[in-house]
């Protein structure tokens, strides 16, 4: 009895008459018990942006210790509609207002209190703050409700504050998980449609992705959950549909080809799968390990997406290797309709690409200059950028809150909508007081507050700068170096400032962690792949090169197309992870294939037949994959916009730049010398033909 009839192929197992059934069964009793235990899982709300061992979060924590700590302030602005200077009659109107919003908060409101230049009128309103952000949005609505039926005429009234900023971005989200799935699932169905040229074939993959993106969903929160990890989901439902259909498409491009040369459809099957899956999880285990590196990040979010990311690409991984090769097995060759591929039947599609390939060859230095000369073009996006968005830049959406406090800003100092807090030894008050006040720009500062035990007291420290501006970060540190000389008191200074720039210093420090060990990662999977030294090191530095080019193409047209001035300050690290990682992906499909030729035709010669048999799909996976990305847009955050922009755009030139043109004329250039430290076991007709080929090529 032969081998293959003792311990039959896992492919042919997956694929067979009797197998394909079983593996459909199990597939779906896997997905009942898995909906069913994990059908209720949340993931944590989003947390705050700076470090968790930095200073700022540090007065949080503290800060949370204070009696009524759940009680905070919002501001209720008041101007006239006309802009004009506020009216006696105005001011009346505005102190009416007050037992209402007493009564509405449940507390004693302050106010009004008029500006210097009398155009604006602020009135202070406790209240209880909820433990989410929708929990406060919720409470901030009905006070909005109780004013819009006293609101005076002629005036208008906007309630703002930190709070309530937080509060309308929490409102802002509210459905746009839905929305960025819809949008996600047409994009992709569109896209299918146009690949497949069939009416029925690209339900097959959406409906498996689909699946593992509602399956990843329940899961990734299930793991948020457990270890306390904030995350944005919208960027792990991108990355699964992405890399899911990415995964599809290779391996039903593969299948359609090995139909044209077999007639039982369940044998071409198998041997696209055997082919596919080393690539498929090549491209997997390096985007997963890279992801994983985030564990390592200081930010919370940017730690927190690791793990659930990690896990969704898994579960999308599993979904196209043992529940999309079954299901294709049942439907057989018919599901391609109207074309059907069949023995025989010369495929056209790969013409075009041999036709690139082969000129890419002909003149690798010429091609390769030219594409290098646009990548540097697109660079040159990066003088000019700066990193970090002030409050009112971070959202795309207009709010109430975002209005009041431009309004504020305008007729009131600058920081008295984010107010800096230091914590401190009360017995330390009056010196520590003393120092906040040496502090230029410094507009007042007074206690705000006291522990249970007197031992810690609170300093509430208005500023005369903009807040995230680099004059208000500048001071938060003059305030640090300033409290932090006083002896004994132990002072800390925190609050939204103080936030943004203990972000800043984290997403710095991040960057330079995380973006070697990205390289690392994606280098060593290369050299396992290709058993090669050379032909990974110049793929990643091509690959390092793209990306940069990305972000300062995205950079640019952030600032001229949607008047973005910087880059928030996610985005460097997020977008340098997913362009790397992912834009390794079409390096592995292709050169993947390359060197599976290459030991049949010679390395040149290998080559071209690779652009020509994957260049179809690549390109479909990145316009794919691109596009998915670029459906981030629909959300109201700007760090997800412009990362939706940057990745979306990168993938397109990895697909149509990088893999179409640089890599197949750096492996013209290095030839033979481009598998070292291995080399290719050429048969001696192959030998003849790869010499054939470049004789021709030059």
């Amino acid at each position: 009895m032969t081998d293959s009839l003792v311990c039959p192929r896992f492919s042919e197992l997956l694929t067979s008459r009797r197998g394909a059934r079983i593996a459909l069964g199990v597939v779906v009793m896997v997905l009942v018990a898995l909906f069913g235990l994990f059908g209720g899982a949340e993931a944590p709300q989003r947390t705050a942006h700076a470090p968790v061992d930095s200073e700022s979060h540090q007065v949080g924590e503290l800060l949370a210790t204070f009696p009524d700590a759940d009680v905070q302030s919002v501001l209720v602005v008041g101007s006239r509609a006309d802009t004009g200077v506020l009216t006696a009659a105005d001011v009346e109107a505005l102190e009416s207002l007050v037992p209402v919003l007493s009564s509405s908060a449940g507390a004693e409101a302050n106010g009004p209190m008029v500006s210097e230049d009398g155009q604006a009128a602020v009135i202070v309103v406790p209240i209880t703050v909820g433990e989410s952000g929708s929990q406060t949005a919720e409470i901030v609505e009905e006070l909005r409700s109780d004013i819009a039926g006293e609101a005076p005429a002629g005036l208008d009234l906007q309630v703002t504050g930190g709070r309530v900023f937080g509060a309308d971005v929490a409102s802002a989200f509210e459905g746009a998980d839905v929305t960025l799935l819809l949008v996600t699932i047409a994009i992709v169905a569109v896209l299918l449609i146009v690949t497949y040229r069939s009416p029925v074939l690209w339900l097959v993959p959406l409906i498996v992705i689909a699946l593992a993106d509602g399956l990843a969903g329940r899961l990734t929160a299930a793991a948020g959950s457990a270890w306390g990890l904030a995350f944005d989901a919208g960027i792990v439902s991108v990355l699964v549909f992405g890399a899911g259909t990415n995964y599809a498409l290779l391996l039903i491009s593969r299948y359609r080809e090995e139909l044209l040369t077999t007639e039982s459809h369940r044998l071409a099957l198998s041997r696209a799968w055997r082919k596919t899956v080393p690539a498929i999880l090549a491209s997997n285990i390096t985007v997963v390990l890279a992801l994983l590196t985030l564990v390592l990040a200081a930010i919370p979010m940017t730690r927190g997406l690791g793990i659930p990311a990690a896990l969704g690409l898994l579960v999308a991984l599993v979904a196209v290797l043992f529940a999309l090769p079954p299901l294709l097995a049942v439907l057989g060759r018919k599901i391609f309709w109207p074309f059907v591929p069949r023995p025989g039947v010369t495929p056209r599609q790969g013409r075009a690409w041999r036709a690139v390939a082969s000129h890419v060859v002909r003149r690798p230095g010429t091609s390769m200059l030219a594409a290098l000369a646009l990548l540097a073009v697109m660079a040159t996006g990066l003088f000019g950028t700066s990193i970090g968005l002030d409050q009112f830049e971070k959202f795309r959406v207009e709010s109430e809150s975002a209005t009041g406090l431009e309004v504020l800003s305008e007729h009131f100092p600058p920081g008295e909508a984010q107010p800096i807090f230091v914590v401190t030894d009360s017995k330390s008050t009056d010196d520590v007081l003393t120092a906040v006040n040496g502090v230029e720009g410094v507009v007042r500062a007074h206690p705000a507050g006291t522990t249970a035990d007197g031992e810690l007291t609170s300093l509430m420290v208005t500023g005369a700068y903009t807040p995230s501006t680099d004059q208000s970060l500048d001071q938060v540190e003059q305030l640090r170096g300033a409290v932090h000389g006083v002896p004994d008191a132990d002072a800390l200074v925190g609050g939204a400032v103080a936030e943004d720039l203990d972000a800043r210093v984290g997403n710095e420090q991040d960057l330079v962690l995380v973006a070697p060990l990205v390289l690392t990662v994606s280098f060593l999977v290369l050299v396992l792949l290709l058993r090669s030294v050379v032909a990974p090191v110049l793929l990643l530095v091509v690959n390092l090169v793209s990306a940069v080019a990305a972000i300062g193409a995205g950079a640019f047209l952030s600032r001229a197309l949607f008047d973005q001035p910087a880059l928030d300050l996610q985005v460097p690290l997020l977008a340098f992870l997913f362009l790397v990682a992912l834009g390794i992906d079409y390096t592995i499909f292709l050169v993947h294939r390359a060197r599976a030729e290459a030991e049949r035709l010679g390395t040149r010669a290998g080559m071209v037949e690779a652009v020509t048999n994957t260049g179809s799909v690549i390109t479909s996976a990145g316009i794919v994959l691109a596009a998915v990305f670029a459906a981030l847009r629909v959300l109201p955050l700007v760090t997800l916009s412009q990362l939706g922009l940057i990745v979306g755009l990168g993938v397109l030139v990895d697909t149509l730049i990088v893999r179409t043109v640089i890599v197949p004329a750096i492996f013209s250039l290095v030839g033979e010398r481009i598998w070292w430290p291995g080399h290719l076991k050429l048969s001696g007709e192959s030998a003849h033909e790869s010499r054939e080929f470049t004789a021709v090529a030059h």
